[in-house]
């Protein structure tokens, strides 16, 4: 279709429906995406690979050759409710954009967009904080000086809970599960997160599985949770529902 970029990279669409059916008959949600995101373990991280802005007219794009972070998380959740590679098409339509119309004005340009969108996700960031929580009224894509981050995006007030780092004791490392969604959460004005990854548990440890783009990784890889916190500011938790 004329409106649509696919480049694949090692995958084919028959190897993808075959990933997809295995993934599907895992009934747990937290250990399928797992399976789903460790298949993309190693994937080179690639800022803007979209197409598309206030200039230019959006097009329908699927790049598994390379991701960023939110890229990454937005194939991850399409395809964890998928069984083939046309339903994975439409599921990503329906997470990356608002109703499912492909269009710049339409697609999800912040991490708590999910929140207002997405109905296969909950922001649990409460209930996990408990007390420790803390809300604030963000004016999401306002800079400093009262420019935007995006042209043609408008600005949007909304409340974003977070969970401040120092807070992010053994009860909330107990409450994370396989599978949630975190953002690390922005102080900076206009934003609502600087980054975006998967929480994958094991037996000792939580790891963050995330499409990094530090210079010495910019690629897709697990580190461990606690560790990659140190000096954020906080944390929001998104948790897939169905």
């Amino acid at each position: 279709m004329d409106n649509e970029h696919i480049e694949l990279g090692n995958w084919t669409k028959a190897k993808l429906d075959q990933m997809l059916a295995k993934a599907t008959s895992i009934a747990e949600i937290g250990p399928r995406i797992a399976f789903i995101s460790g298949q993309f373990m190693g994937t080179p991280y690639k800022e803007f690979t979209l197409i598309g802005d206030a200039e230019t007219p959006e097009v329908f794009t699927i790049n598994l050759q390379a991701v960023d972070c939110f890229t990454y998380l937005d194939y991850v959740e399409a395809m964890r409710l998928s069984d083939s590679f046309p339903r994975f098409k439409m599921n990503l339509k329906r997470i990356r954009y608002r109703s499912g119309r492909v269009a710049y004005v339409h697609r999800n340009h912040f991490f708590t967009d999910w929140i207002e969108r997405n109905p296969s996700v909950t922001d649990v960031t409460g209930e996990i904080g408990r007390g420790s929580a803390r809300v604030v009224l963000k004016k999401l894509n306002e800079k400093t000086d009262a420019t935007c981050f995006m042209a043609g995006i408008p600005i949007t007030e909304r409340n974003v809970t977070y969970i401040p780092t120092d807070a992010i004791d053994n009860v909330v490392m107990d409450s994370l599960r396989t599978g949630d969604y975190v953002g690390i959460y922005a102080e900076a004005r206009g934003l609502d997160v600087s980054h975006v990854g998967i929480i994958v548990k094991s037996d000792d440890a939580a790891h963050l599985r995330h499409a990094s783009s530090i210079p010495s990784h910019r690629r897709v890889i697990d580190e461990d949770f606690v560790t990659y916190m140190s000096g954020k500011p906080g944390m929001i938790v998104l948790r897939p529902t169905t």
